[in-house]
């Protein structure tokens, strides 16, 4: 992978959108809410924020809230990583033990402010929620907007492919070409930015087999020797097709498709699923075993990524979109669906 190269245009469910439109003309058309998986106790030596951070990255939200109270950056939780480039409320959690201010009545941020605190007998893992609520508008639209009211009926009604968003690849997708350079030459690179690089490359893989699933038009149904992934859920199960009582759940969004997240040590696919996956990722054989080799564990995601809670309003030029997604879902992907946008504006350097 050379300098000059960039992110393929994954294939879509419906094919191109036949609409264009502006995204993140201002922070507040890209609004973000975590749905949090638990509710602190008011009781125990960890402080839990509510934040709402406007054009500010959630790392270094983390270093401010770590300077401020006088902690190591590890004593600093939060659930997940959210978009610098718009408006997102998420929680934080700070560790007292060694605090040396926990007044946070005081505590300022610049592009953050706190909006609710209380006390909780834990830290606050990574992907402890339940997922996000998102709210978008889409100014400045042209193009056929009578066929873009029919795409949202599809989205609402089916779902979209579940691929990896542009953040997830670093500005240009260069964390890609970053990761696969490491994988083949190897040497020192700090914690973070080999888990950065790593999972570039391993999302970039998945959406390569996501977008052969999309192609012969199996995103978002089980073939045989698919591993199914529970809803909600990291459970899944191999599956012998046809199957009509699979068919049945699938078809009911009880179970997905479940794609390779590649790795060492996984369930691997079989039969038809196998086959297909090995024809997506046949060009990337020194990727996967440099996965492999870097102690990557395999796993599955699943396919399909189904918007609940959807919603929207089109009046002349401009979208109003709001849904809501699991845990590991873009927004932009559900997007990629409805209107053709500049890629610059979703996405950011990682």
């Amino acid at each position: 992978m050379s300098t000059g190269w960039s992110l393929p245009d994954w294939a879509r469910a419906a094919g191109a959108p036949e609409c264009r439109g502006r995204i993140r003309a201002f922070p507040e058309d890209f609004e973000v809410q975590e749905i949090p998986l638990i509710t602190p106790s008011n009781e125990g030596n960890h402080l839990w924020l509510e934040i709402e951070k406007r054009g500010a990255n959630t790392d270094w939200v983390a270093r401010q809230l770590a300077s401020l109270a006088g902690v190591a950056g590890r004593e600093v939780g939060y659930a997940g990583m959210k978009d610098r480039h718009g408006v997102t409320r998420q929680w934080f959690s700070i560790g007292l033990q060694e605090a040396g201010d926990v007044d946070w009545k005081g505590w300022q941020m610049a592009d953050a402010r706190i909006i609710t605190a209380c006390r909780h007998h834990r830290k606050l893992k990574r992907g402890a929620l339940r997922g996000n609520r998102f709210r978008l508008v889409i100014r400045d639209l042209e193009g056929n907007t009578n066929g873009l009211a029919g795409r949202l009926e599809t989205v609402k009604e089916a779902g979209v492919p579940n691929y990896f968003g542009p953040q997830r690849f670093g500005h240009g997708g260069f964390n890609v070409v970053r990761g696969s350079q490491w994988l083949k030459r190897g040497g020192r690179l700090p914690r973070n930015k080999k888990s950065i690089y790593l999972s570039s490359v391993r999302s970039f893989l998945f959406n390569e087999l996501l977008s052969r699933r999309v192609e012969d038009r199996s995103w978002n149904r089980l073939i045989d020797g698919d591993i199914a992934c529970l809803d909600g859920s990291h459970s899944t199960f191999p599956c012998r097709m046809p199957d009509p009582e699979l068919d049945r759940r699938c078809a009911e969004f009880d179970i997905h498709p479940g794609g390779l997240l590649a790795g060492r040590n996984g369930v691997g696919a079989e039969r038809d699923a196998a086959a297909v996956e090995q024809a997506a990722l046949a060009d990337h054989h020194a990727l996967l075993q440099g996965l492999e080799k870097a102690g990557m564990k395999a796993a599955r995601r699943s396919l399909r990524l189904v918007p609940r809670v959807m919603s929207w309003n089109l009046s002349g030029a401009e979208l109003q979109l709001g849904f809501e997604l699991p845990p590991g879902g873009y927004a932009t992907s559900v997007l990629r669906e409805l209107v053709t946008t500049d890629p610059d504006s979703i996405s950011e350097t990682t």
